[in-house]
């Protein structure tokens, strides 16, 4: 569980309480007590039962007193002392049989008390709301502030390239970049880029996520042969022709469209720096390695060890027959 500091009024810090159920991220509002009196006023047996009740729905002292099978003047009594410490609220008032009925609900869903020492710096605040396996795997790619240290290349839509190819992948990053930006904070420059701009620019020596084959990204075509698994690039009279996927490993091959590679390298330009690959035999392949990255990285990165080169090859499959890749299998 993680507390994140909100900037509420009212007599308590009010913080969110984080829960992580699998994939699924839950909050609710906690106050913390300012001292030991405002903590004592809610600790009695009463006190707390009407806490417990006004914790579920707002009612109003008689409606409580009946519910607990108590006199309502001892209601009024933990009310007071409820109200005072501000562990409850009045939420609104209506007009009962010639009165004012006051309906109270509790401040916060959850109440804790907190002691002033005791923080320390995280080391990678933003990747600690994500899986270990996730945190090895782009360890490179944050600064100790949690901020996205990288590009993230994808292939220009004008044809480019000895391919001569117009890009139809790029936009797979979107997803990528949502997936990102659940752990990382966005950096103040544009993450980002074309391939064609970054070798114009000459950014190569940074951290590179790349997406799209070899076919439509030049990034991911000039780090080809450094990875595990390679992209068959033919030249021929007619240009180059592209074979599919060759596993150096099993000397396998894989030629079908909805394939992939995910790879995490040695950047060649700089061996300090890390490049990930995310690249497809065509499109839909670029696609399969994409979502099984942020949709299916407990199976995806399952064999993932830091400080080796890691290379899969990711086969993706339509399950509801509607025509669009929405599961994967990693071949190896």
């Amino acid at each position: 569980m993680v507390f994140v500091l909100l900037t509420y009024g009212g007599n308590m810090d009010k913080k969110l309480l984080l829960k992580e159920e699998g994939t699924i991220q839950k909050i609710k509002e906690i106050s913390m007590m300012q001292n030991a009196q405002d903590l004592k006023m809610i600790l009695g047996k009463q006190s707390w039962e009407i806490l417990t009740l006004l914790s579920t729905r707002a009612m109003y002292p008689i409606e409580i007193a009946r519910k607990l099978g108590i006199h309502e003047q001892k209601v009024y009594y933990h009310i007071r002392k409820l109200e005072k410490s501000g562990a409850i609220t009045v939420e609104r008032e209506e007009q009962k049989k010639g009165g004012i009925a006051k309906y109270y609900r509790t401040a916060s869903q959850a109440f804790g008390i907190e002691f002033s020492n005791g923080y320390r710096t995280m080391e990678r605040p933003s990747l600690l709301g994500a899986s270990p396996q996730i945190q090895k795997f782009f360890k490179e790619f944050v600064t100790s502030n949690g901020v996205f240290d990288a590009k993230i290349v994808v292939g220009s839509p004008a044809p480019h390239g000895p391919f001569k190819t117009s890009a139809r992948d790029g936009h797979y990053a979107a997803h990528l970049t949502f997936f990102l930006g659940q752990f990382i904070k966005m950096p103040e420059d544009f993450a980002i880029k074309l391939d064609v701009d970054v070798k114009a620019e000459k950014e190569e020596k940074n951290n590179l996520i790349l997406v799209g084959g070899p076919g439509t990204n030049l990034l991911t075509q000039e780090i080809n042969e450094y990875s595990p698994i390679q992209f068959s690039m033919q030249s021929t009279t007619h240009g180059f022709l592209l074979g599919g996927l060759i596993s150096q490993k099993t000397k396998r091959v894989y030629t079908s469209d909805v394939a992939g590679l995910i790879a995490k390298i040695e950047n060649p330009w700089d061996k300090s720096k890390r490049i990930v690959v995310l690249a497809g035999n065509k499109a839909v392949g670029t696609k399969a390695c994409v979502l099984a990255l942020t949709n299916f990285w407990k199976k995806t990165l399952e064999n993932y060890r830091e400080d080796n080169g890691f290379a899969s090859v990711i086969q993706g499959f339509d399950l509801d027959g509607d025509g669009k890749v929405d599961s994967i299998e990693v071949a190896e």
